[in-house]
């Protein structure tokens, strides 16, 4: 269960003093390779081993769904239990041999992807030690927890990162853009309060904001309709504005995107000498130290 392929980069045998400071006891044989095989993507068994746990993910998530649905767990429970546990222990290994490799595991376990992994495997061992406790709804919400393991996909797929990184990069664009819609709909839902009124079900500001958004929005539940003619117009007006206003947030988000194609596609290869990433596929030595790459980090290796 993933750290991004990219971080905590590993050391070789004989490291420089710069890097067994910074990064502590460098690791070397089995931790080595198991470290390649989990964290970097672009080798045979990397793909594999993401590939596999793809697989594992998203078959635990449809047994979650599929478990919910009342006839078919009077009918299957058992097996569901079964598969449970068989997740439950894959996903555990996994955890602890990332703990294994990486060179600061407790960093590791408080990362994102980290806390992912532990909420992924935690409630099927809570659920042995608290069966009966009714606060937590019959331990149907340690049930939903474990939907967090779709997050895990995240990390194995490279449009989930540039997609992550172009939200990132608009995060400042779309907040003056909401800030902008939000004020709007203050504004209009006050005009709304005072030109329709109680009478006609805006009973309050809060109630009528409430409405301008889901008229913004193009929701429109007809909870609350304007009944003059006034009122009709302004609601009419909104309904324009919000056909552009769905727009704003798409653009801003797919100029993001085409700013941050590159040429050249980056990989999660790393240099075991001077921990320099992101080395092509076809790469046979490393591009800052000239250190030759290790064979079974090159591209179908």
């Amino acid at each position: 269960m993933p750290l991004p392929k990219t971080s905590q980069p590993i050391t070789p045998a004989a490291p420089t003093a710069a890097a067994d400071t910074h990064f502590g006891r460098p690791l070397s044989g089995w931790r080595l390779r198991l470290y390649t095989i989990i964290f970097e993507a672009d080798t045979r068994a990397g793909r594999l081993f993401d590939l596999l746990l793809i697989g594992f993910i998203l078959a635990s998530v449809a047994v979650v769904v599929l478990d919910s649905i009342a006839p078919i767990h009077a009918r299957y429970e058992p097996l569901f239990t079964v598969l449970e546990w068989t997740f439950t222990a894959v996903f555990t290994l996994e955890y602890i041999a990332r703990l294994a490799c990486v060179l600061h595991p407790l960093r590791y376990a408080r990362s994102f992807f980290g806390v992912i992994d532990l909420i992924a495997v935690l409630p099927t061992y809570l659920a042995i030690f608290f069966p009966g406790l009714h606060a937590l709804i019959d331990v149907r919400i340690l049930r939903l927890l474990r939907l967090f393991r779709i997050l895990k996909l995240g990390a194995y797929v490279h449009e989930f990162a540039a997609l992550g990184r172009a939200l990132s990069a608009s995060r400042r664009k779309i907040t003056v853009f909401l800030s902008f819609v939000v004020m709007v709909a203050l504004i209009m839902g006050t005009l709304m309060y005072v030109v329709e009124g109680p009478v006609n079900g805006f009973t309050s500001i809060p109630t009528s904001v409430y409405w301008a958004i889901t008229t913004m929005t193009t929701v429109g539940f007809g909870d609350i309709t304007p009944k003059t003619d006034l009122g009709r117009f302004i609601a009419s007006v909104m309904m324009l504005m919000g056909w552009g206003t769905l727009a704003v947030p798409t653009g801003i988000v797919s100029a993001e995107f085409i700013a941050q194609k590159t040429p050249r596609e980056p990989t999660t290869r790393t240099c075991h000498h001077c921990l320099s990433e992101g080395h092509g596929p076809h790469d046979r030595f490393c591009r800052d130290c000239g250190a030759e790459l290790p064979p079974w980090q090159r591209d179908g290796g």
